[in-house]
């Protein structure tokens, strides 16, 4: 059954049990796309190196590519087709600022055949993988490809304020003309390494209408999930270690940040989970998937292109696990301390809140709640998009470190609330034995009357209990309070009334507050050093 196109947009269907792109065979499409890239890349290292000027962005070089071949082409066994290429010079830039050469560039995509993957999304796009695991070549529309062009001066200012991005990494932008249809492909970073594997895959946008996997795709051998099935299997979310965590959500927020300006929305965070313990069973599984490929790939070259790299921040992190094993994942963990690796970046960011966006927010809105359809003005996508990121898929693993004084201040509210077990039976004895001792001490009858009897100040009347245990040192005190009290009252002559009075309650107030300091000094002195704080501020 061939494709139909409406609208100019092609419908993936299948020709002799081949995928077509409309009209268009999958393998015509591959070796088209093989040929244009493998003659613009090499035209394009005659050209001097220079500056990016601003109308190298809207620059389109053409060449056609007869299947018997020309002057220019080489022959090959495909309809005739003409190939484009949109802004040579600047994509020459953006491959070098990621390190790409141009040597590279072609052995990745023309040295062996690509790879077809399959498509979870509602669109008809085709995806192509590169062997070497570096590349996605991926067919667009024809108002993603004219937003894209519009786009790369922006673009080219946000990749050189800050390559850490988690956003699209954009290498090439062509277009192959064959029998009257144009199809255009954008090529772009990869997200997913094949040599890892990906337990769990996730297509994450913080809406919940229609947010979940179809049957068919439930069907597949490795399913892309949504939001609500996120919710569902992972409710408690991924747990990062703090550093990461910031790093993490600073990326994404900046990056939210650039899209709104750009008036984008309707994006996705592409999430891939391998599981690092698995289960026997899986883990003989996936030593057969590897002995299959042959081999593993080595560390990717493109710089910039794991997801530890892609997140703000360099640090040890980073270093200790862009290994050939990891290829550059974050570590995280599950609720139940499960080892994690997650690759993840932003894809789908070639829509712009156009009218027929508009239209569709307002028709969705009508039927459903319109905050939690995908579809929506980009600010309020934004926000929503970074509060589902921040609440529900990453949060920050809490450790607790106190230093030993710190620990003592924080055991100050339970001792308050606890009053009566602050003191030990060790220490009870040894109030009993003061006791003893202090039996023969002054009596304080004559400091009641004749320091709270002309005073009646409840605040001011000591707690009996505690000036009994310090009886001998409140001896002392009462003594040299009464001699300043009346050396006091000697100075003055002036005759006012109560001036004596007004004197002898000071003289009480002194009398309290020393009592309870050298009680505090003497318990902090027979406590250990780490609990003197805790004994000083309580008493």
């Amino acid at each position: 059954m061939s494709s139909a196109t409406e609208n100019g947009v092609g419908v993936s269907g299948k020709q002799n049990g081949e995928k077509t792109y409309k009209k268009t065979t999958s393998s015509a499409l591959k070796g088209a796309i093989q040929l244009g890239i493998g003659y613009a890349v090499g035209n394009l290292t005659s050209k001097p190196d220079r500056d990016v000027l601003m109308q190298d962005f809207y620059v389109v070089e053409s060449v056609f590519l007869p299947s018997e071949g020309s002057n220019l082409t080489p022959a090959h066994h495909y309809p005739d087709f003409r190939f484009k290429t949109y802004a040579p010079l600047a994509f020459r830039y953006f491959r070098e600022l990621f390190g790409i050469k141009p040597d590279d560039y072609l052995y990745s995509i023309c040295n062996e055949p690509l790879i077809e993957l399959s498509n979870p999304g509602a669109s008809s796009s085709l995806f192509y993988l590169t062997s070497d695991d570096e590349f996605i070549i991926k067919t667009v529309q024809h108002k993603e490809a004219e937003f894209l062009q519009k786009l790369l001066p922006g673009y080219y200012m946000n990749l050189n304020q800050n390559p850490r991005t988690l956003l699209p990494k954009f290498y090439g932008l062509y277009c192959v003309q064959s029998g009257g249809i144009n199809i255009r492909i954008v090529v772009m970073n990869n997200v997913l390494p094949r040599s890892v594997k990906m337990h769990y895959k996730y297509d994450l946008k913080g809406s919940t209408y229609k947010r979940r996997a179809s049957r068919k795709e439930r069907e597949k051998s490795s399913p892309t999930y949504k939001d609500l099935d996120f919710l569902q299997d992972m409710h408690e979310g991924l747990y990062f270690e703090a550093e990461t965590y910031n790093a993490l959500m600073k990326t994404v927020q900046r990056d939210c940040r650039v899209l709104e300006s750009f008036k984008i929305m309707d994006y996705s965070l592409l999430l891939g989970v391998h599981v690092l313990d698995p289960s026997p069973k899986e883990r003989d599984g996936e030593n057969a998937q590897v002995a299959v490929d042959g081999k593993r790939h080595g560390a990717q070259r493109v710089l910039y292109s794991t997801a530890m790299e892609s997140i703000q921040g360099e640090g040890k992190s980073a270093e200790a696990v862009t290994t050939d094993d990891t290829m550059g994942g974050i570590p995280a963990k599950t609720h139940k301390d499960e080892k994690l690796l997650i690759f993840l970046g932003i894809i789908d960011i070639l829509q712009s809140y156009r009218l027929i966006k508009k239209l569709e927010h307002s028709w969705k809105a009508l039927v459903y709640d319109g905050d939690s359809v995908s579809v929506h003005r980009p600010s309020f996508y934004a926000d929503r998009f970074l509060k589902f990121m921040n609440t529900r898929v990453f949060k920050k693993i809490h450790t607790f470190r106190c230093s030993p004084s710190k620990r003592a201040r924080n055991s100050i509210p339970a001792l308050k609330s606890s009053s009566h077990e602050i003191i030990s039976p060790q220490n009870e004895e040894q109030t009993d034995e003061r006791k003893e001792r202090l039996s023969g001490a002054k009596s304080l009858a004559s400091l009641d009357g004749q320091v709270f009897g002309s005073f009646s100040r409840p605040d001011l009347v000591p707690n009996p209990h505690s000036l009994f245990e310090a009886s001998s040192l409140v001896t002392t005190i009462s003594s040299s309070s009464s001699l300043y009290a009346n050396e006091c009252y000697a100075m003055d002559n002036t005759g006012v009334p109560g001036y004596r009075d007004t004197m002898t309650s000071s003289s009480t107030f002194t009398l309290e507050d020393s009592a309870i300091c050298l009680i505090s000094e003497q318990s902090t002195m027979e406590t250990d050093r780490d609990d003197g704080s805790v004994f000083d501020v309580y008493l």
